[in-house]
């Protein structure tokens, strides 16, 4: 399986600019330097790998719950990427999830061994090379 998306960019880095489309669609916005490192409109990477962690985290953590027989009402999961200065470049240092969950019938030590395993287990957890922290709360 292989999922595709696009990047074009017209003109240099700092007054150039770009748009960013996925091959479903579900994804068509314009990027550059201002709505990477300022708050101008548009997308950037460090906002998709955030909403793609976040998803995926939360669907490897419904997987999970669903195996030890659980279900849950709500997964509410936010990620905050952090990008970094690093000598002439950047680099992404942290990868934050934030976890609130509506859960029938689970105890606090099975929520936490599950939530740490998807956290582990989950694709784009296995793909970052930053430090990926978990802060995962019921009711």
């Amino acid at each position: 399986m292989a999922r595709k998306a696009t990047a074009v960019w017209h003109g240099a880095g700092k007054s150039g600019g770009g748009r960013l489309e996925t091959g479903s669609k579900a994804l068509a916005a314009d990027y550059g330097a201002k709505s990477r490192f300022e708050d101008a409109p548009g997308t950037n990477p460090e906002e998709l790998l955030a909403a793609a962690h976040a998803g995926c985290f939360t669907m490897a953590l419904a997987f999970a719950l669903e195996k030890a027989g659980h279900t849950a009402e709500e997964l509410r999961t936010e990620c905050a990427i952090s990008l970094e200065s690093e000598g002439e470049g950047f680099r992404i240092t942290t990868s934050a999830l934030r976890l609130q969950a509506r859960i029938p019938g689970i105890d606090e030590a099975e929520f936490r061994k599950i939530a740490e395993g998807a956290k582990d287990g989950c694709p784009v957890s296995k793909l970052f090379k930053a430090d990926i922290s978990l802060d995962a709360r019921l009711g």
